[in-house]
């Protein structure tokens, strides 16, 4: 049984909206790609993944569809779905390798059995032998470095692509928390409404996400940053190129990011007393890829009048969070998410 042990893999998956995050029990995060797929629109074919098929997004001929399967934090196209985790295995798999023996998963705290077993199921079509279920925040918890076990409050809010979970976690359980459909993506597609809107000029998504990586942010910045924006205007349909700067951008994206910290205040109004004592002294903890939007922590200091702690490398907060549950099952059982039996 040893001799054929080390020819298996025990996996952990962060699968994103936005980016799919792979975890191996022996070498750590070994992928981060974009969820995206591009394949032939007549014959259904999948000819790219992740990296590769992001640089064909938006710039493909009427031949070849470019594809996020997953929306909301959720399956919504199995078939390339599969496709995805299959390709992304392919590419961090070992020479004389069978496989992967234990897959651990993180999925929305609010999604719905069925959605559950087409995420266990879409797993096992790939070849897991067992798989394992854990919420999203929990596991953002466990990569922070919080105790999830103790008899203590720790809120985490985890910002990804397509969800932002909410959740206030003691004696390893959820307690209270919501799980909001508004995330990065809606700040992206904010801006390419804004440009459309003021300017008439029609931007990518690609662009977009560099706007937001490179400018966006929720609170006043010292120094406000400025950068060209290169687009089709709607009017004359001719390339043109605009200046704007962070205060502009701030201005649009502030209905998503008030939305999520309107979220935050409703999950703190239904918190227990005690578990509230608990996050004023220690705070709220930021995880996700939204969580590097520049001044966000301030923003929700000045609207809940709590400190809020930004973890160190966000945006693999979850998949590190997921490795620790592969590493320590045992200890972190409790923690998983069990499915209904019908």
């Amino acid at each position: 049984m040893s001799l054929f042990r080390g020819l298996y893999r025990d996996l952990a998956i962060d699968l994103g909206t936005a980016n799919t995050l792979i975890f191996s029990r022996d070498e750590g995060v070994i992928l981060n790609e974009p969820s995206i797929v591009a394949r032939e629109r007549n014959s259904g074919k999948i000819i790219a993944i992740g990296h590769e098929a992001l640089l064909m997004h938006e710039k493909t001929h009427a031949d070849i569809v470019t594809i996020r399967p997953l929306a909301g934090g959720v399956i919504a196209d199995f078939e390339a779905t599969e496709e995805l985790i299959k390709g992304f295995i392919r590419k961090t798999q070992k020479k004389f390798s069978f496989g992967s023996r234990r897959m651990v998963i993180g999925i929305p705290s609010g999604i719905t059995e069925v959605e559950k077993r087409a995420v266990r199921d879409s797993a096992q079509r790939v070849g897991a032998k067992e798989v394992f279920l854990v919420a999203e925040p929990m596991a953002a918890a466990i990569g922070i470095g919080l105790d999830v076990k103790e008899p203590m409050g720790n809120m985490v809010v985890d910002i990804g692509g397509g969800t932002t979970e909410i959740a206030v976690i003691s004696l390893g359980g959820i307690a209270s928390g919501e799980s909001l459909r508004v995330a990065g993506t809606d700040i992206t597609n904010a801006i390419i409404r804004f440009f459309r809107k003021a300017y008439n000029l029609a931007i990518g998504e690609r662009t977009a996400e560099d706007v937001k990586i490179k400018i966006a942010s929720a609170y006043p910045l010292n120094n406000e940053l400025v950068m060209k924006v290169r687009g089709r205007n709607l009017v004359t349909a001719l390339p043109e190129e605009r200046e704007v700067d962070s205060f502009i951008i701030r201005e649009a994206i502030a209905t998503p990011v008030s939305q999520i910290i309107t979220s935050i205040k409703k999950s703190l109004e239904v918190t227990k007393p005690e578990l509230s004592a608990d996050i004023l002294d220690r705070g709220l903890f930021l995880a996700g890829g939204g969580a590097l939007i520049k001044g966000l922590d301030k923003k929700i200091t000045q609207e809940t009048r709590l400190k809020v702690h930004v973890s160190e490398d966000p945006l693999t907060a979850v998949v590190r969070g997921i490795g620790q549950v592969l590493n320590q099952l045992d200890k972190y059982r409790p923690v998983l998410i069990p499915l209904k039996r019908y």
